[in-house]
């Protein structure tokens, strides 16, 4: 497709558009119902205010009753507040613009609201193809690809730097839990065990944490390319030069140490499947704000590493990765094909905006290429 249709495809976007989305696609918010919005200051530089702004006129828009409460930001949290614990319950729905619901996406919530957790950063993100494609449709494709994936009988990951891991999910074995918050947008499947794989994984050049917890020296950098050595879902050590080597070793340690986790058990793995999911801007300027919303493009695979839980605490990061899937390339070198999937058409004709969107990828993914 020529630029010039590309960029015609999504140019009458807009952050409502979005808003829109999150609310009536994602949240199932109907008019008179409660939203409490759980925000994280802009001066902690990783929500912009333009989002709280937006979804809070939207929401009044759609009828809903608002509260907004600063929730602020702990850089190792695992459990709600308890001021914020105790106000849920008067809450219908609750909207998590803040690092806090991605911190507790895997943690057992009050049952009662139903909990969103926000990947579109600012309005940018909103506004885009990433915010306003269609929510449902990436529900059903997220679990078109968990059914694929989870019967397969093995599945082959590389990419140009040189990726090369070979497995498969045990017979019979169920899911893995998913997330107890809703994730908007949705831009993953579920997380794929690594017990039985092994191989070598090209970390990008870097390591960075999985937005679990935050600490100090969140973010290592290579000189030169760096592999994790993957056995059965055990990291066995990691192959480059010395020094890389050296400082690749030294962060597990430390972050193995600092939370006393398994240091080399490696959880599970996913990719990105929402081609709308664009980073624009360059990933050394801000890593953790990367890793909390480029995730979901198909140009991005990763692991969670360090910690025998989901997401673990460090990720290795694949670049264009192509994943086949019983003798099927569903990715190829970054490109998610959706169509070559059982029902993966029927999905793209059911839903033109997704259909616009997969034709228009956004490629941009933080590397500057």
């Amino acid at each position: 497709m020529p630029a010039s249709d590309q960029r015609s495809v999504h140019s009458t976007l807009s952050p409502q558009d979005g808003v829109r989305n999150l609310l009536a696609n994602c949240a199932q918010a109907r008019p008179g119902e409660r939203l409490l919005i759980a925000y994280e200051p802009e001066d902690h530089g990783y929500f912009d205010a333009d989002v709280r702004n937006f979804v809070a006129t939207g929401a009044t828009e759609h009828g809903l009753a608002i509260t907004l409460v600063n929730v602020g930001f702990e850089f190792s949290r695992t459990d709600l507040p308890d001021s914020l614990a105790h106000q849920i319950a008067d809450f219908d729905i609750v909207v998590f613009l803040s690092r806090l619901g991605d911190q507790l996406r895997f943690s057992d919530l009050p049952i009662g609201p139903r909990y969103v957790v926000c990947f579109a950063l600012n309005g940018h993100l909103l506004g885009s193809a990433f915010g306003s494609a269609d929510y449902r449709a990436f529900c059903q494709i997220k679990d078109a690809v968990d059914r694929y994936i989870f019967a397969a009988t093995d599945v082959v990951l590389t990419c140009p730097a040189g990726t090369n891991v070979t497995g498969c999910v045990p017979e019979g074995a169920a899911k893995p839990s998913d997330t107890t918050s809703l994730r908007f947008p949705l831009s993953v499947f579920s997380p794929v065990p690594a017990a039985q794989f092994s191989g070598r994984v090209a970390l990008g050049q870097f390591l960075t944490g999985t937005g679990s917890r935050y600490y100090s020296g969140y973010t290592v950098e290579f000189e030169n390319p760096v592999f994790a050595m993957l056995e059965n879902g055990r990291l066995a050590g990691f192959d480059g030069s010395q020094d890389d080597v050296a400082k690749a070793n030294a962060h597990y340690d430390r972050v193995a140490e600092l939370f006393q986790i398994d240091r080399n058990f490696v959880h599970s793995w996913h990719a990105g499947i929402h081609p709308g999911c664009g980073f624009p801007w360059d990933i050394r300027q801000n890593y953790e704000r990367w890793g909390g919303s480029a995730f979901g493009n198909p140009r991005v695979l990763h692991f969670h590493t360090c910690g025998a839980y989901a997401p673990g605490e460090i990720s290795w990061n694949v670049f264009d990765p192509t994943i086949e899937i019983s003798g099927e390339r569903i990715w190829d070198a970054g490109h998610f094909h959706l169509e070559r999937l059982p029902s993966g058409q029927e999905i793209l004709n059911d839903f033109q905006d997704v259909a616009d969107v997969f034709a228009a990828p956004d490629r941009n993914v933080g590397l500057g290429d």
